[in-house]
């Protein structure tokens, strides 16, 4: 299903890397870091919990495609793998979409505590 003004639905083709039978693999219009890349079905669907089964595994087992091709074109050190569900949570497009944002030493001053840090007074512990 297509949704108007969705910028998920019809990406452009310069921004995939991967077609799958359910999901295509984008690279972020907004990256946070070179190589982000996105996972996103084909099916417009708002968020994880909205997914079939059969969606929710190839999103998952597309992370390690996206690593594959990411380390064709840069050399990250570590990768942040997430999904923002809901707006409380950051969903600014409701297509779901996973991201898998390459990490490189020094890109934060201090990165321990991971996605933890999307609350910042409780990422370090």
């Amino acid at each position: 299903m297509v949704e108007n003004g969705c910028p998920f639905c019809e990406p452009h083709a310069s921004r995939r890397f991967h077609e799958g039978e359910g999901i295509v693999g984008l690279w972020d219009g907004f990256p946070v870091a070179a190589g982000h890349a996105l996972l996103v079905p084909k099916r417009h669907v708002a968020t994880w919990f909205d997914a079939t089964p059969e969606e929710q595994h190839e999103l998952v087992d597309g992370i390690a495609e996206a690593k594959r091709v990411i380390e064709t074109q840069h050399q990250p050190d570590g990768y942040t793998v997430g999904i923002n569900i809901g707006e409380a949570a950051g969903q600014t497009v409701f297509h779901l979409h996973l991201h898998v944002i390459p990490r490189y030493f020094g890109d934060v001053s201090a990165p321990r505590g991971g996605v933890r840090g999307v609350i910042p007074s409780k990422q370090s512990y």
